[in-house]
């Protein structure tokens, strides 16, 4: 992939009705966003900030040497805060960010510079993310797990947390017949243009927002365009449950982090 200027952006918000205090939460003797960051930093963002809403996480992520950006509390998802991040910098309409969501410690860099990637190669869409073949029934079915349509062009026609598309022939007698090539989960990791951010800002939640609880459905339904690519590596899931988080724990323990990359983006 050729070379695009970007900058990570790492939303980090205290509040977490099954995980309170996500962002804080230990694993592997670091808290779970220094992990996020750590892993931006080792992208090929030029640029790496932490945009929270909780004097905590700032502390915690200044003592790390990381940019921190202090945001509103009341942002109903991350591309909103990502918004406001846009305005605080004052970065031009034409600067693209990536959205690394701070609960997932697992990311891989390469990923990152994907994303970024593959919005600069499309001058029509306002923003990117990646999806990756769904091989089993029961993630085709779980609602945690957001599906992908998309049509010959890369571009997302829907996004969903029900098993899109529906195979009308097997699905009612025989779901375990699932091919495997056909249907696409969703991994959430944005790339967006600033100047789209700052019009997104002005929008309020649209129904199929709400509904789906997915704030890129908010895009769709203003006519913006999302360039879906097929992700170049395997992504682990993020920790949205007591269970994940367990889960990357004990991956941590066998993983030693990499070296903190302080100074490295500033």
């Amino acid at each position: 992939m050729a070379a695009v200027e970007f900058i990570a952006v790492v939303p980090a918000r205290f509040g977490s009705s099954r995980l309170p205090g996500k962002p804080l939460l230990d694993i592997a003797g670091e808290p779970m966003v220094a992990h996020v960051w750590r892993r931006a930093c080792e992208s090929a963002a030029s640029r790496v900030v932490v945009a929270t809403d909780d004097p905590r996480i700032e502390r915690a992520m200044q003592a790390y040497g990381a940019e921190v950006v202090m945001t509103s509390p009341d942002h109903p998802s991350g591309t909103d805060r990502l918004a406001e991040v846009t305005e605080r910098l004052g970065l031009d309409d034409a600067a693209l960010l990536v959205n690394v969501q701070g609960d997932e410690p697992l990311i891989p860099p390469a990923l990152i510079d994907q994303v970024a990637a593959r919005l600069a190669d499309d001058d029509g869409a306002s923003m990117a993310t990646l999806a990756e073949p769904i091989s089993d029934i029961d993630t085709l079915f779980n609602p945690n797990v957001v599906k992908v349509v998309r049509a010959l062009s890369g571009r997302a026609l829907y996004f969903s947390r029900a098993p899109i598309p529906w195979d009308r022939e097997h699905f009612a007698r025989r779901p375990e017949l699932l091919e495997t090539d056909g249907w696409l989960r969703h991994i959430g990791l944005y790339a967006y243009r600033a100047g789209f951010l700052h019009e997104f800002r002005t929008w309020a939640p649209a129904m199929l927002e709400q509904l789906e609880q997915l704030e890129q459905l908010r895009a769709l339904h203003h006519g913006h365009a999302i360039q879906v690519a097929l992700a170049c590596e395997i992504n682990p899931a993020g920790v949205d449950t007591p269970e994940d988080l367990a889960r990357v724990r004990a991956l941590m323990q066998i993983v030693s982090p990499s070296s903190n990359p302080a100074g490295a983006h500033r």
